[in-house]
């Protein structure tokens, strides 16, 4: 997924944002900063990253200059961008401005370290939709600047039969033939060799292998032998993400790359011109 800072929902995240921070207007400064003050904002990596959601900036600020883009690795000390404007609007967009870098590049240079966890094996990493509400789109597209595939984006663009549905369809079968009406590839999450078979012999395009350990997805693995597609998710981490890949699946999903990233460090100095 590219960065499309263009998109509505990337529109509408900024301007509820800075409506939140700004209310009625930045009192101090306001108060302290003379309004025809013109200053340069410097954008600064004060660690390594994944650089996430920087494309941003060309809505907060008119025009900004960016050094790097979205899914740049960055090192400590490196500039990301400068911004010239008046000094009382680069003040007032500051802190908006870094929230979003900060979260944003968290969830790419958390999604690249996963994908290297698992290099050489072939698999290939999901995001999923523990997301923050209303930074979905954001969130995803910093997911796939850090190497991960995007997963379905909501409820509405694939089927993935859960176990909650599987309890209230009344099982796998009944399910799956449900689900059919909406003329989509079907995935199921399966917890036992019998849901396996029973998805494998209604012909589903992926199996979910939810919360097993290694060993027991590495032994479905190998008895599905590649009639279905195989995702594994459930307590997937970094420490054990590498122990997963090695049972072979197509995919492995986790949840942390979304809900768990840690904000990066970047800096925002503003100097007068």
């Amino acid at each position: 997924m590219i960065f499309e800072a263009s998109h509505p929902d990337v529109k509408r995240a900024i301007e509820q944002a800075l409506a939140e921070d700004l209310g009625s207007g930045d009192l101090t400064t306001a108060a302290c900063i003379p309004a025809d003050l013109q200053a340069e904002a410097r954008f600064v990596a004060k660690q390594d990253i994944v650089l996430a959601g920087v494309e941003l900036l060309t809505i907060l600020f008119d025009p900004p200059s960016l050094q790097k883009h979205s899914g740049d690795r960055v090192l400590v000390g490196e500039q990301i961008a400068h911004v010239r404007a008046s000094a009382r609007t680069l003040l007032s967009r500051e802190r908006v401005s870094l929230n979003f870098l900060q979260r944003l590049s968290g969830v790419a240079t958390l999604a690249a370290k996963f994908v290297a966890a698992v290099e050489g094996t072939g698999v290939r990493i999901l995001d999923t939709r523990k997301t923050t509400p209303g930074l979905r789109l954001l969130e995803k597209m910093a997911a796939a600047a850090g190497g991960v595939v995007n997963h379905r984006i909501g409820l509405y663009d694939a089927i993935l039969i859960k176990n909650n549905h599987i309890r209230l369809a009344g099982g796998v079968r009944t399910a799956i033939e449900r689900a059919r009406s909406a003329g989509k590839p079907i995935e199921i999450e399966v917890r036992t060799r019998t849901e396996i078979e029973d998805a494998l012999t209604c012909g589903v395009q992926r199996l979910l292998l939810d919360n097993m350990t290694p060993d027991q997805a590495a032994s479905e693995i190998a008895f599905i032998a590649r009639r279905a597609e195989t995702e594994i998710s459930g307590g997937i981490t970094l420490e054990n993400v590498r122990a997963y890949a090695q049972a072979r699946p197509d995919f492995i999903s986790s949840g942390a790359i979304t809900h768990s990233a840690p904000a990066v460090d970047i800096n925002c100095g503003i100097y007068a011109l």
